[in-house]
């Protein structure tokens, strides 16, 4: 079946880029993308699904948010327009908007009770559908012409997956971050593996001892790279956790579900995304993706120079100190 749905969390409270979200959500912090305009997370994460062929977008927010983004998707209004008269490209920009705004929809998380909890708001969204379940906070920069979710959704369609995870090798003082995934290479042509273990966090004595992937550099090992396919199983496994109050820190989680669900699964494989994640709920992930995204857009040329700039600037600095 078709992967034509998207789910995308942005209910969390953005803690960690305070004062700057205490008026905005952290999913509307602005970037300047790799077209050169300025735009919110949000709209880089959709434009990425999007692209990938998704038709119809779930945003998962908390209680009183979900205006924020309608009124950001609504584009110029009519009292705008004279301040951007002759402007095309602001006008085109604002089509985009538009367009965008035709195919969202919206989940309210009333408690914030963990990813997990999160993405069960959206059953009814997904229906009986396989689905797109990307971060509302991370940016992914592919490292070849197509974008990383329409790479997994590809390869989800040729490898006949009933479950598909990105994942990108990860070294082990950086596993505390993701979840972790054991997993054993189908076809290395396609980068499809199973996925025999799912921990999430581990500690790296337990990944040393429980989730060594075969062809992986020594203290390596298969992370989630935050985007998956999923099928509806995925509910009937946090319905479960739900039910039975099954909680980790305190809330419920998404990898110990896809656990559950992959005992359930006779093809639950992961795929070796090529291209790099981003965190922009932290300060300094906003400023490196910020970075990785002028690197990899229309001002590359520009913004190399002006790096270089800096750098000597900075290297003459510490020679005089």
């Amino acid at each position: 079946m078709k992967v034509r749905k998207a789910v995308i969390t942005a209910a969390g409270r953005g803690t960690r880029q305070y004062p700057a979200t205490s008026i905005v959500q952290k999913e509307l912090l602005p970037l300047v993308d790799r077209d050169g305009l300025t735009k919110p997370v949000i709209q880089i994460i959709i434009e990425e699904a999007m692209a990938a062929g998704i038709e119809e977008i779930c945003i998962v927010v908390s209680p009183g948010d979900e205006e924020q983004f309608r009124r950001y998707f609504k584009g110029l209004t009519e009292e705008m327009l004279p301040a951007f008269a002759g402007k095309a490209w602001a006008l085109e920009a604002s089509e985009r908007l538009k367009t965008i705004q035709k195919a969202l929809h919206f989940a309210v998380q009333h408690t914030p009770e963990g990813y997990g909890h999160a993405v069960y708001q959206t059953r009814e969204f997904v229906g009986d559908e396989p689905f797109l379940l990307l971060l509302g906070d991370h940016i992914y920069i592919a490292t070849e012409q197509d974008r990383c979710a329409k790479q997994l959704i590809d390869a989800y369609n040729l490898s006949g997956a009933e479950a598909l995870s990105a994942v990108k090798p990860t070294p082990a003082h950086l596993l505390h971050l993701f979840g972790t995934m054991k997993a054993t290479p189908i076809n290395n042509a396609n980068r499809v593996f199973t996925v025999d273990a799912i921990k999430e966090k581990p500690t790296p004595e337990y990944a040393r001892e429980s989730l060594v992937t075969p062809g992986l550099p020594p203290g390596f090992y298969m992370c989630h790279f935050g985007m998956h396919v999923f099928p509806p199983a995925l509910f009937e496994a946090l319905e479960k956790h739900i039910r039975d109050n099954i909680r980790e820190k305190g809330e419920i989680q998404l990898t110990s579900a896809q656990d559950l669900m992959r005992t359930h699964l006779s093809k639950y494989y992961c795929f070796e995304a090529h291209g790099e994640r981003y965190d922009t709920g932290i300060p300094f992930g906003l400023m490196e993706t910020q970075i990785a995204l002028a690197l990899a857009g229309v001002h590359r040329g520009e913004i190399v120079e002006s790096l270089a700039r800096l750098l000597t600037q900075q290297l003459a600095t510490v020679k005089k100190q």
